[in-house]
């Protein structure tokens, strides 16, 4: 995360409370729906200014955030608000006002030629079927589920196998030798598979899990 970026959210994070502060003397009732993620977005740049693809279809312009916040583009974790009708607010794009944001790692994926156990690692793993597990916008994204100890950064790689639109997802815990269950989010670029001309294809996921081989289908359209 960028120094601009930790300044707003910094910004961003001093108006919540600032917020959360009087609503607290308006009244006693606890007020959760800012505390937790209410979508998961592309974070990308058009025409210099930061926008959010919320789905295939769907932009978002955040109204509080101007400029090129990232300078590159990531999966987000974010809590918006709508902000209300204006000049950006039509049928495909909607003005919200964002409370906080945090990035997910993003990466492409590997290529096939370079995978064997040393590089991309054979450890089990679980894919955790929630909303953030989501395949849009060109991007898988994925909460799985492992031992971790929080200590030892984990690799995870998607790569695609010989079937047109299938992928194989790996996991190497770096030995890390935890007997605590934790999630991690990564989202990764389907840029290396093929185009999908505009139709809607099953996109299928293999990986190794700690009770087997096991695999999952996911609607895939290449992005616009």
């Amino acid at each position: 995360m960028n120094a601009k970026l930790r300044k707003i959210l910094m910004i961003l994070a001093v108006a919540l409370v600032a917020v959360g502060m009087q609503s607290c003397l308006d009244d006693d009732d606890n007020d959760y729906s800012r505390i937790y993620p209410n979508a998961i977005v592309t974070m990308k740049n058009i025409d210099g200014d930061t926008w959010f693809q919320l789905d295939d279809s769907t932009l978002l312009y955040p109204v509080n955030l101007k400029g090129d916040v990232l300078n590159k583009e990531v999966r987000a974790f974010v809590n918006f608000r709508d902000a209300g009708k204006g000049e950006i607010a039509n049928d495909k794009a909607r003005n919200v006002w964002v409370n906080w944001i945090d990035t997910v790692r993003t990466k492409s994926m590997a290529q096939a030629m370079e995978v064997d156990s040393a590089t991309v690692g054979n450890d089990p793993v679980e894919i955790v079927n929630d909303w953030s597990t989501v395949c849009e916008d060109g991007y898988l994204t994925l909460r799985f589920r492992s031992y971790m100890s929080g200590y030892t950064q984990h690799k995870v790689n998607l790569v695609a196998t010989n079937n047109p639109y299938e992928v194989r997802l790996y996991h190497d815990a770096c030995g890390d030798r935890s007997t605590r269950v934790a999630d991690g989010v990564v989202a990764f670029r389907l840029d290396k598979l093929p185009d999908t001309q505009g139709k809607t294809v099953d996109l299928t996921l293999k990986w190794k899990s700690f009770s087997g081989e096991k695999s999952v289908k996911f609607k895939y359209r290449t992005r616009k």
